[in-house]
């Protein structure tokens, strides 16, 4: 490895795996949110009454399509960091439509590598992002995302490409689908001492998914959450604390099966410092402001965060050097 990394920047050396969402974005008004029952800067899932929602996007707006979904837009805007194409390669499942090729396409352009598995019947998952001022609405659909088997990673052609990484990123998302499959490639990981990266994702993942996620969490070298996926976790086992510093510590002192390294934790606050746990100690590093007037849209902050840090981490950079990175990314993603 040289001082910069470069030289071990190779192909297929990140491998993600998550719920593939082919993101619509439009600048859309209130009226078409409180037509869908939707509010300014919420998530949801979709139910029947949002499916219309979708087509009405694109014959209404002018729309632009995005290889989405919290893992894919990570390995993303890593790759589009790091400028060498084919560094990063995910795994989730698609439909056979339309919006499938598109999402397949795009996530292609960005240089990541795609080993979707594809579904007969389910749709492509989709992702409406409805643009209101500064603030964004997310009415997920996920459709074929859903689908997800364990037997997808197993077959020869595709766990060549699980071995061959030295970094995986999970989201908790993916919990929801196929924890089997997120166990079996972390288990791998901490059996050939490579790196794990976990990100909380959402506090419902924290509250309702409790059970596997912390059946993951011993394997996770890395740790990414927010300032409310750490309360959460705090209140779900009982730490007595909202002092995100102490949680950040007591995370990081959870059960570890790999015990070449200490769990190091890494919660964002927003415009707050970040704080970052390892070794028993923390460090915080303060976020520049961003005026509201240079603010696009609040999409995909945490996403941008995680795809800066990583790309530096992969590269042996310094961790101050990864969370600068990360921090910089989010004021890049939204002016």
């Amino acid at each position: 490895m040289t001082a910069n990394g470069m030289d071990s920047l190779r192909e297929e050396l990140v491998l993600g795996m998550g719920n593939p969402l082919l993101d619509i974005i439009a600048f859309g008004d209130q009226q078409f949110l409180d037509k869908y029952g939707m509010k300014p800067n919420d998530a949801i899932l979709a139910e029947d009454k949002h499916l219309p929602m979708y087509d009405e996007m694109i014959k209404k707006f002018k729309v632009e399509y995005v290889a989405g979904g919290a893992c894919q837009n990570t390995l993303r805007l890593a790759q589009w960091i790091l400028g060498k194409p084919r560094v990063c390669v995910f795994m989730g499942c698609i439909g056979k439509d339309s919006f499938g090729s598109i999402l397949e396409q795009k996530a292609n352009e960005s240089g990541v590598i795609t080993r979707y598995m594809y579904h007969d019947i389910q749709p492509t998952g989709t992702c409406a992002v409805v643009v209101t001022d500064h603030n964004r609405s997310l009415c997920a659909n996920l459709a074929a995302a859903n689908c997800f088997k364990i037997a997808h990673i197993k077959k020869e052609e595709n766990w060549s490409f699980v071995k061959n990484a030295s970094y995986y990123y999970l989201t908790s998302f993916f919990l929801t689908v196929s924890p089997d499959s997120m166990l079996e490639v972390a288990r791998h990981a901490c059996a050939f001492d490579k790196t794990v990266f976990l990100n909380l994702s959402a506090p419902f993942l924290v509250q309702f998914f409790k059970e596997p996620m912390m059946q993951v969490l011993p394997y996770v070298d890395i740790l990414f959450g927010n300032e409310h996926e750490a309360e959460t976790f705090s209140k779900e086992h009982c730490f007595g604390t909202n002092d995100l510093r102490e949680v950040a510590l007591k995370i990081a002192a959870l059960e570890k099966v790999n015990k070449n390294r200490n769990r190091m934790v890494v919660i964002t606050q927003g415009p707050d410092n970040v704080i970052v746990a390892i070794d028993g100690k923390i460090t915080e590093y303060e976020v520049p402001v961003l005026q509201s007037n240079r603010i696009v849209d609040t999409n995909g902050a945490g996403d941008a965060f995680t795809g800066g840090f990583m790309a530096m981490f992969i590269q042996k950079k310094s961790i101050d050097v990864c969370v600068k990175c990360g921090i910089y990314e989010i004021g890049r993603a939204h002016v």
